[in-house]
């Protein structure tokens, strides 16, 4: 037995009050264009001022969430257990790998690509590729993994007798 996917559920809209949480109702609807996949399990929440939208042609593989207001440009892929927070742009051909989280309000710029269990809390330029957390260039985030791998070998040889 499959699990369909769940479309249009109220986004985590809330402000805070002194009393409490308050809901924010959300008034915006899911638009699906032409050709979109959608897997098992996936979430997209309807817009809470504005819609959220999916263009045409979009790859959304299972377990993932699109959050409220969010817009996928024309043929983006997003990879399981990824999620897009709200109110944040991927324009066309935008690919975000398995596991990476996008915060909110952010544009990913087109053809960019998201390695990952990447976290992305800045804007990505068009083309960019980039990974790790926080999200930087892709060879930096490489760069780096093996500079620390170097280090901790050295610092093992320093300590070992």
């Amino acid at each position: 037995m499959g699990f369909s996917p769940q479309i249009g559920q109220d986004g985590f809209g809330f402000a805070l009050d002194p009393e409490g949480n308050v809901k924010v109702p959300q008034l915006g609807r899911v638009i699906i264009h032409d050709d979109v996949e959608i897997g098992a399990n996936t979430t997209i929440d309807r817009g809470s001022a504005s819609d959220t939208v999916i263009g045409a042609g979009c790859w959304i593989d299972n377990l993932v969430q699109i959050a409220h207001n969010v817009t996928l440009g024309e043929g983006c892929v997003i990879v399981a257990q990824a999620g897009v927070a709200g109110s944040s742009k991927l324009e066309r051909r935008v690919m975000v790998g398995g596991q990476a989280g996008i915060t909110g309000h952010l544009t990913i710029g087109a053809g960019a690509q998201v390695a990952g269990q990447c976290g992305v809390m800045q804007d990505v330029p068009a083309g960019a590729t980039v990974g790790g957390l926080p999200a930087q260039p892709i060879r930096d985030w490489h760069r780096q993994t093996v500079l620390l791998r170097q280090l901790i070998r050295e610092k093992g040889r320093s300590t070992d007798g």
